[in-house]
């Protein structure tokens, strides 16, 4: 029997302990759901952008960055919530020497697709859990992509058609909907991609006990 669309999946078992997801993305908090895993949301609400162009203008690595800002969240949010197990996520996109960050409009989203178009890039996608403010666990996954070479006219309808949905993703596109339509080849873990590497996180939440074995 499936699920209709329009409910939650139910969880699997009742969670040992509070998990709490310290973000606002609506991926990653339907990823979580849909694996019958019940979590509290609380946003770090941090300036993502400011924090990653300070970090690189001191040349912090790509993979640093992700892992710094993930940990950051995760550590914010779990000082509201002891005794919790806190989930911070963080994704960039690496574009040869280039850092790409969420656009700000559909201007900025067609000129990150026609800088993506007919080229390889990587996504990075930290994971750290804290609990009592402080890191207990991280974890850390890449993917490849690989855009096809669309035409002016396919970007165009493209951006129409997904709307502002394009402004929540740092390549302004989102594999699991239209934006499968942009590519030609993708290597990685699918979780990865979508901005938090969700296997291994439920796999660290199975040790200690959060949720059933």
């Amino acid at each position: 029997m499936t699920t209709p669309s329009n409910e939650k999946p139910p969880a699997l078992l009742p969670s040992a302990r509070a998990i709490v997801l310290a973000s606002a993305s609506a991926a990653r908090r339907r990823m979580f759901a849909d694996a019958g895993v019940p979590v509290g949301l609380d946003p770090a609400n941090l300036d993502e952008a400011e924090l990653k162009r300070s970090m690189a203008a001191e040349k912090v690595s790509p993979r640093d960055m992700a892992d710094f800002l993930a940990e950051l969240k995760a550590t914010k949010v779990s000082h509201r919530h002891r005794g919790a197990l806190v989930v911070g996520a963080d994704q960039v996109l690496v574009l040869g020497d280039l850092v790409f960050d969420k656009p700000a409009d559909r201007d900025h989203a067609k000129a990150h697709l026609r800088a993506l178009r007919g080229r390889r890039h990587k996504l990075i996608s930290a994971v750290v859990v804290c609990e009592n403010g402080a890191p207990v666990w991280r974890h850390i996954a890449e993917a490849t992509l690989e855009m096809r070479p669309f035409s002016d006219q396919f970007l165009d309808a493209y951006l129409a058609a997904a709307g502002d949905a394009v402004l929540s993703s740092v390549g302004a596109y989102q594999l699991e909907g239209l934006g499968l339509q942009l590519f030609n080849k993708v290597e990685g873990d699918h979780f990865t991609i979508l901005g938090l590497p969700l296997l291994a996180v439920l796999d660290y939440l199975r040790t200690r006990g959060a949720i059933g074995s």
